[in-house]
């Protein structure tokens, strides 16, 4: 998920792999293994920053929280900005049983409701 995202911006950005990689001061047979989903990505803040950089990705975008976002998940971590918030925190059990075709309660559908309208 991160490697192939980060491929796709790299390749639409004309960056070559070689090129990308010496910007970050990366190691291209690594860096080639995370975008193939064979080595985790990086977690640290400055180097995804760094990462942002190179590809030209404004720190307040979109794109940007869904770099962050991606190289989270495929090091099987939540997001900081959701571990942060308890309240999203204590929904997340059923947001996971309902991907996992579970029955969520009438309250808890409400519950979630709220949040996403921003009444919650």
């Amino acid at each position: 998920m991160f490697g192939e995202f980060i491929k796709t911006l790299r390749l639409d950005r004309d960056i070559g792999l070689r090129e990308f990689c010496r910007q970050l001061s990366t190691d291209a047979s690594n860096w080639s293994k995370i975008e193939r989903g064979i080595l985790p990505p990086p977690q640290g803040d400055e180097k995804l920053d760094q990462i942002a950089e190179v590809l030209g990705i404004k720190k307040s975008s979109e794109l940007y929280n869904e770099l962050k976002d991606k190289a989270a998940i495929d090091a099987g971590i939540i997001p900081k900005d959701i571990l942060s918030d308890q309240e999203t925190l204590n929904l997340l059990p059923m947001f996971f049983r309902t991907v996992r075709s579970e029955k969520p309660t009438a309250e808890e559908i409400e519950k979630l409701i709220e949040k996403i309208r921003g009444e919650g």
